[in-house]
């Protein structure tokens, strides 16, 4: 895959329409002083990769029986150990 279209924020509101336009075809990266902000996609593009997020966001309440178990099972890594004095 080659490298994606990289811009400034300035850049950005000069040419909005051309950059629009890219987006369209291909993502374009938009830097703000300096460092990389956002990426600009198409909205078709966009939506495909939402459908491809298979993730889910739970009250601790919600959470499925199968996960608690897990969680319930699950051990901290001996590299946490120093984090104890922390609680």
């Amino acid at each position: 895959m080659a490298d994606m279209v990289t811009i400034t924020a300035g850049e950005l509101q000069k040419q909005f329409g051309r950059y629009r336009d890219m987006a369209l075809k291909e993502p374009v990266s938009v830097t703000h002083h300096g460092r990389e902000s956002l990426v600009m996609l198409s909205a078709d593009e966009y939506k495909r990769l939402k459908s491809l997020d298979d993730r889910k966001a739970y009250y601790a309440w919600e959470l499925p029986d199968d996960i608690v178990a897990a969680l319930e099972k699950s051990q901290p890594s001996e590299a946490t150990k120093a984090f104890d004095h922390e609680i």
